[in-house]
């Protein structure tokens, strides 16, 4: 069992947790205010507990970013004492917002928010993952007709092992996981995004995955 720590207590966020605490994980919660850890707790497995994202970050072994994009970045770079030394997984993307809320253009271009992190969190292992999917699909691969990808990018081989681990607990098996290489590989996967709205407008919120068929 691994304590785990989500920063961020939107859906991504709560359906992480939801499943990691199911497979016997501890996870805390991590939310801006009380008052938005207070209407996430209801009906939430009694593995999951809740605390601000300072605490969650200082208190737990491994800490997922599930929270939005596009102010990511500062907000996690006030955590670098907290961080230092833990394995900080990113699932997020940083877009703009188009008009209609959903992904725009991308908020670092040439580069990615993972290497952005990396730079920011020097003493902590960033690793990408699961950022090319809609949320339900992180936790459940199997519901997809075609087999899903789940794309790693790192510098830290250890730490993607883990990280390759955690998503075995996910549902995710050995041949569904592509580790592309080092973090600058998250700029390739953190584009794909730019698919995603075009296809949520065309499809509607149904479960898919943008991955490699072989």
């Amino acid at each position: 069992m691994t304590h785990i720590g989500i920063l961020g207590t939107g859906r991504v966020g709560a359906n992480l947790a939801t499943k990691l605490a199911a497979v016997g994980h501890q996870v805390t919660l991590g939310g801006r205010t009380p008052k938005e850890n207070a209407a996430r707790a209801t009906g939430l497995s009694p593995r999951i507990s809740f605390a601000d994202q300072r605490t969650t970050a200082r208190t737990t072994d491994l800490v997922i970013n599930a929270t939005p994009g596009d102010s990511a970045l500062d907000r996690l770079a006030d955590l670098r004492t907290e961080l230092a030394g833990k394995i900080l997984v990113d699932v997020s993307n940083a877009t703009h917002h188009a008009e209609d809320g959903l992904p725009g253009d991308l908020v670092h271009p040439g580069s990615s928010l993972a290497e952005k992190l990396q730079s920011a969190l020097p003493d902590t292992r960033v690793v990408k993952t699961l950022n090319t999917m809609l949320f339900m699909v992180m936790t459940a691969p199997e519901i997809l007709t075609t087999p899903p990808t789940a794309y790693l990018s790192g510098d830290d081989d250890e730490a993607k092992k883990t990280v390759t681990d955690l998503l075995a607990d996910l549902g995710w098996r050995p041949e569904q996981i592509e580790d592309l290489g080092d973090i600058t590989t998250a700029r390739a996967t953190e584009a794909m995004v730019l698919v995603v709205p075009h296809v949520l407008r065309r499809k509607g919120f149904a479960p898919f995955a943008i991955s490699l068929a072989r």
